[in-house]
């Protein structure tokens, strides 16, 4: 089966490393994967104009419905050259709901931007997706869609840390969460290492950030990271996330509020543990069993006793890399991207 996926590629965020491991897992399997685009030599994905060929399409919205590449002539020939039985939608964001608001983070900024998300996508497919177990719409399919890949896995090696902790990722709508984890760190502040954010938004407004009307939702409090001894640090590209991560002695794994309402995952719930660090779930407690396994529990920030835990975690690396190493098996197994890969197709097949 030949598989073209319409998305929105970034160097610095979104899920190019995804994509990149649906391609490798497509040639495993005898398939493939291209991306529609010309080519894009900062962003080395496999990518082709070529629709006459294709046997389905899949349109990966996340922060936007438009496309990357061409214009409406462009989605006029996915369109007309693909059945609709063989075009599918993956909502990454869980936009295509109603106006979620969740601790100042929204969906959609009103009715009107939720309704028209949803008209785009019903135009498009039947067949809607989401990367949740729990879809609010009854006639939206749960579907994962990132996943694990075990080619990432590094060797958990906690010796000469650069970082005691670091967060890879930008700073949208994740201020809540992270200050959570800030507080529970202060009072232990002088006991741990270095601290690091590594993306945009964290010192600075992106410089799109006005032009979109969006300087809100990176909102963080600058002081206060000064003030705890936080560093901030350029955002890198997605092939260099994991050795990222690699730098530092635990990594926390968060997402904005209205993602853990929705019970999304994203690319980071599987990258992190294939680093060389140790993952920390700021996650639900039934979230956390339900992907990573019961063992995973242990490595989930817990309501009480917080401060405790990631003291624990830095004092005992080798006793919680123990876990993560469990839970790479379990993720090989049950999240990798030829698990993922086989369920899309039956999803195109249904």
């Amino acid at each position: 089966m030949r598989l073209i996926f319409v998305c929105w590629p970034f160097e610095d965020q979104g899920s190019s490393l995804v994509i990149r491991g649906y391609s490798e897992a497509a040639r495993a399997l005898g398939h493939e994967v291209v991306v529609y685009a010309g080519p894009y030599d900062k962003i080395p994905l496999s990518y082709s104009l070529a629709v006459g060929s294709a046997d389905a399409v899949v349109f990966l919205f996340e922060w936007t419905t438009r496309q990357y590449y061409g214009d409406r002539l462009d989605l006029a020939r996915l369109i007309g050259r693909v059945p609709r039985g063989r075009r599918v939608v993956i909502d990454g964001d869980g936009n295509y709901n109603d106006v979620i608001r969740v601790d100042g983070d929204v969906n959609h900024p009103d009715d009107a931007a939720s309704r028209r998300w949803r008209e785009v996508c019903d135009s498009i497919s039947d067949k809607i997706c989401q990367p949740t177990f729990h879809p609010l719409r009854p006639n939206v399919r749960p579907f994962l869609f990132y996943a694990y890949n075990p080619s990432w896995e590094q060797p958990l090696d906690f010796t000469a840390k650069e970082f005691t902790m670091l967060y890879v990722g930008h700073s949208k709508s994740r201020w809540q969460p992270m200050r959570r984890l800030l507080q529970v760190i202060e009072p232990a502040r002088r006991e741990l290492g270095r601290i690091g954010l590594v993306g945009h938004g964290w010192d600075s407004t992106p410089r799109w950030a006005a032009k979109m009307q969006i300087e809100h939702i990176y909102y963080t409090d600058k002081a206060y990271l000064r003030r705890i001894g936080v560093d901030v640090l350029p955002a890198v590209s997605f092939d260099k996330v994991i050795a990222w991560m690699s730098k530092a002695t635990f990594n926390p794994v968060l997402v904005r509020p209205t993602f853990a309402q929705m019970r999304l995952v994203t690319p980071r719930f599987f990258e992190t543990p294939a680093a060389s660090t140790i993952p920390l779930f700021l996650l639900d407690e039934a979230h956390v069993r339900l992907l990573y396994g019961p063992e995973a529990l242990e490595l989930r920030l817990p309501d009480e006793g917080a401060e405790e835990k990631i003291v624990d975690v830095v004092r005992r690396p080798q006793y919680y890399g123990d876990i993560v190493r469990r839970i790479r098996r379990h993720l090989s197994e049950q999240h990798s991207h030829r698990a993922r890969l086989q369920r899309l197709i039956e999803i195109i097949e249904s």
